[in-house]
């Protein structure tokens, strides 16, 4: 795996940035709050303005995600959707899970199960 990461240190979160191939992945540790989310939205921004490739967002560590987190989501699908890219999301914990599954997330939104089978669903 090619890495080239970078880490954004939030109030309540930590965001790792990683390439690999033609996919960008966001590897999220702690909290998507109020607090957190206005800096990491920022920085999403950044690839949602002319995605040039394929997103992952990895959440296997992330403990919470609140509607400001589920904003983001939603905008990152939306930015994607008309493009040859895809967005996925993975390794969500059995809550963070539940929170996509309650809002109808899942109903539009891939979510694989790790990271692994996220890179093999966008070879596909």
């Amino acid at each position: 795996m090619q890495v080239d990461s970078s880490f954004l240190q939030q109030d309540y979160m930590e965001a790792e940035i990683n390439q690999e191939n033609d996919t960008t992945i966001f590897t999220l540790d702690g909290r998507l709050d109020s607090h957190s989310a206005p800096l990491f939205e920022q920085q999403v921004n950044d690839y949602l303005i002319s995605p040039s490739n394929h997103l992952v967002f990895n959440f296997n560590n992330l403990d919470y995600i609140s509607s400001a987190g589920l904003r983001i989501i939603l905008n990152t699908a939306k930015a994607y959707k008309p493009t040859p890219y895809q967005f996925i999301t993975c390794s969500m914990q059995d809550h963070v899970q539940e929170v996509f599954e309650i809002s109808g997330f899942d109903s539009f939104i891939t979510i694989c199960r790790t990271l692994d089978e996220s890179l093999i669903t966008l070879r596909e």
